[in-house]
C-alpha cells in the first residue's frame, strides 16, 4: 500500500473517529535537519570491511545523511475506554512505508482488560517491557533529537503477543509494577517484530520490574530471553571452531539471545538525570558479521556477548533546557571469535563494533511548562569514528560528528 493511500485512509478515519467523543485522538509530528561535519558517507559509502553496516544503527535512516531534511515522525495515535475493565490503542504512522518484512506502517494494536486488584492484561502488538527510554519514555517526552544507542537497537522494537502486569502502591510513594510478557521473536531484531507470518514455534520470554519514589524517582531491571525459527538443517559449522568448544555446542547455541539491564531516572522541574546499562548475548541479532569474506560463519562466537550503558543529564531553566548525553554500545565485549586473530583489527584500521555518541543539546519550549507540546530542539552529536573505511589516500579511523535540528509538534 502506497503512502498516499496509507494518508487518504487516516485522513477518512481521523474524520469518522472526529465524531465519536469518546475516542480520543493525538498526534506527533516531528521534523529533522541534520548536517555532517565529515563528507565521508558522500565520498565513500563503505562502511567497515564485510558489508556489516548494520552493527552502527540507524546508516539508512538519514541520521548519517551529510545533510538534509527528514520527517522523522508523524505517529497518529487513537485510544478508546469501552469500558471499566476494557479499552485499547493504536498508533501508525504514515510516514513509514510497507516493506517485505511485513507493515512497517502499524506501530501498536493492543487491547487491554483491566482485571482489577492490581492486574492488567495487554495483547496485540508493541514494544515488550524492557529498556527505560525506549518503553517507559514517549517520542514526545524526549529530550534529545533520538533514543541512545542501546535502546534504538535492543528496546525500540515491536513484537506480537501478550503482556500481563501487577501494579501496586500509590504515585506519591513507594510504587512498583511487576511485568511478565510472552511473544513471537520471530525474526531478527531488524523488522521489530511486525513480520506478517509468525514461523517461530519457539516464543521469547519477557520479565521487567520497575518502581519508582514519588514523581522524582524511578527504578527497574529487566531480562529477555527467546531462540528463533532458524533450522538446524541450514545451519553451518563454522570451519574454525574455538580451543574449547565443540561443533554441537554452536549448533545448539546457535541463535539464542538474550537482553538484560538496569535503570534509574532522577526528575524534577530544574534537573532531570538517568542512567541505563544492559548486556545479553547477540543471537539472532545481526547473526553474520564478516559474511562477505567468511560466508560460512552463522554467528561470530557461542558466546558473543554486547555491552551498553547510557546517563543523560538535563539542566530546565523555563522555556530553556540544557542537555547532554554520553552513550557506548559494544556488539562483541567478549575477546573470542572463530578467526585466529581478531577479525575488527585490519590494516586499514581498527573496526571494533564499540561505538559511543557524546550529545550536547539545546531544547527550547514554545508552551513553558509544556515539554511535550512543541520543542525546538539542537544538538551537536561526537561519535566515534570507526565506522567508516578510509578512502584512497586516507589512513586511520574515519566519520564524523553531525548536527541534527528538530522541530517537534504534539497534541
Amino acid at each position: 500500500m502506497k503512502i498516499s493511500r496509507l494518508a487518504g485512509v487516516a485522513a477518512l478515519l481521523a474524520a469518522g473517529i472526529a465524531q465519536a467523543q469518546d475516542v480520543k485522538v493525538n498526534a506527533l509530528i516531528e521534523l529533522w535537519y541534520t548536517q555532517m561535519a565529515d563528507n565521508n558517507l558522500r565520498l565513500d559509502s563503505a562502511v567497515k570491511p564485510g558489508g556489516a553496516s548494520a552493527y552502527y544503527d540507524g546508516m539508512s535512516s538519514g541520521r548519517f545523511a551529510e545533510n538534509g531534511f527528514t520527517v522523522k515522525r508523524s505517529e497518529v495515535y487513537l485510544s478508546q475506554t469501552i469500558s471499566d475493565s476494557i479499552s485499547w490503542n493504536l498508533m501508525f504512522d504514515p510516514n513509514n512505508s510497507t516493506s517485505s518484512v511485513g507493515n512497517n506502517v502499524l506501530h501498536d494494536a493492543v487491547i487491554t482488560w483491566n482485571l482489577g486488584k492490581g492486574f492488567v492484561l495487554k495483547a496485540g502488538q508493541f514494544k515488550m517491557p524492557t529498556s527505560y527510554e525506549a518503553t517507559i519514555v514517549s517520542a514526545k517526552d524526549l529530550y534529545f533529537f533520538d533514543r541512545n544507542q542501546l535502546n534504538r537497537v535492543f528496546g525500540d522494537k515491536r513484537d506480537r503477543g501478550a503482556w500481563l502486569s501487577y501494579a501496586y502502591g500509590n504515585a506519591k510513594g513507594l510504587n512498583g509494577k511487576l511485568s511478565v510478557a510472552i511473544s513471537n521473536g520471530s525474526t531478527d531484531d531488524g523488522s521489530g517484530g511486525k513480520t506478517a507470518v509468525d514461523a517461530n514455534s519457539q516464543k521469547d520470554f519477557t520479565v521487567r520490574y520497575e518502581g519508582g519514589f514519588g514523581s522524582a524517582h524511578k527504578f527497574g531491571a529487566y531480562y529477555r530471553e527467546g531462540v528463533t525459527n532458524l533450522k538446524n538443517s541450514t545451519f553451518v559449522t563454522p570451519t574454525t571452531i574455538p580451543a574449547g568448544t565443540t561443533a554441537q555446542q554452536i549448533k545448539d547455541n546457535k541463535d539464542k539471545t538474550t537482553l538484560q539491564g538496569l535503570f534509574y531516572a532522577y526528575d524534577t522541574a530544574k534537573l532531570h538525570f538517568d542512567f541505563e546499562y544492559a548486556t545479553g548475548l547477540l543471537g539472532r541479532r545481526y547473526p553474520s558479521l564478516f559474511a562477505a569474506t567468511t560466508a560460512a560463519m552463522s554467528r561470530e562466537h557461542l558466546d558473543q556477548k554486547f555491552a551498553g550503558y547510557s546517563g543523560t543529564l538535563i539542566y530546565k531553566m523555563g522555556q530553556h533546557q540544557v542537555a547532554l548525553r554520553y552513550d557506548s554500545l559494544h556488539y562483541n565485549s567478549g575477546n573470542n571469535w572463530y578467526s585466529a586473530a581478531n577479525p575488527y583489527k585490519l590494516t586499514t584500521g581498527d573496526y571494533t563494533p564499540k561505538y559511543t555518541e557524546t550529545t550536547v543539546g539545546y531544547n527550547y519550549l514554545f508552551v513553558p511548562g509544556k515539554y511535550s507540546v512543541a520543542k525546538l530542539k539542537l544538538d551537536y552529536i561526537m561519535r566515534s569514528k570507526n565506522f567508516l573505511s578510509p578512502r584512497a589516500g586516507q589512513t586511520g579511523e574515519q566519520g564524523g560528528n553531525s548536527f541534527v535540528a528538530s522541530l517537534g509538534i504534539g497534541f
